[in-house]
């Protein structure tokens, strides 16, 4: 078994925080985990990416090939539309619905949608809202390791213990928020099609 992942979005929306998560879970179930960050101008709202690749077998390389990864992960609708050309034909993009509006003249929401739909594969979820529901604005990245949690090759219950485990070490509150937004992100997840 081998499961590529490419997650995606801007500065400051939690990237890499979700790829850690995954990560640290897959190890938690005894798996190879390989991971690669990519940092554009992540202070100011630039462009992040990290690749994840996760397998039964030691792992060659960091980095997805493009046509490779089974599933993106996007915290920013454009973003995922930017890393497309990595998507296996029958893999999965799962992206935020809320734009980060962070260049001018930034494309039609309703037109970025439209392309998402038009894959095979693919989830559009209201991390805002989402989030909001689970007490704390700032879990909307823990909402998408929920929605990932489907396709994922992880039980649900390490990704859950493992966002424990890094949340409780702030507080209480933060880490029942996050953990509320990832049962959030999951049942999202489970409606097909959503947005």
């Amino acid at each position: 078994m081998k499961y590529d992942v490419i997650l995606a979005g801007v500065g400051g929306q939690g990237v890499l925080s979700v790829a850690s998560i995954i990560a640290r879970a897959a190890v938690s179930e005894g798996l190879e985990v390989r991971q690669s960050e990519v940092h554009g101008m992540a202070q100011r709202g630039g462009a992040v990416l990290a690749s994840l690749r996760i397998g039964k077998k030691k792992i060659a390389g960091d980095l997805v090939p493009k046509g490779g990864a089974d599933l993106i992960i996007s915290m920013e609708p454009l973003e995922s539309l930017r890393y497309l050309s990595y998507l296996k034909p029958d893999g999965t993009l799962i992206t935020a619905a809320e734009p980060f509006n962070n260049i001018e003249n930034y494309p039609d929401i309703n037109g970025i949608h439209s392309t998402v739909k038009k894959l095979p594969k693919w989830r559009i979820i209201q991390t805002a809202a989402l989030a909001k529901e689970a007490g704390l604005a700032k879990t909307v990245n823990t909402v998408m390791v929920g929605a990932a949690s489907c396709f994922l090759p992880l039980k649900a219950a390490s990704l859950e213990k493992t966002i424990t485990e890094v949340f409780s070490k702030k507080d209480e509150k933060t880490a029942e928020a996050n953990t509320k937004a990832f049962k959030l992100g999951q049942t999202a997840c489970q409606e097909a099609g959503v947005i």
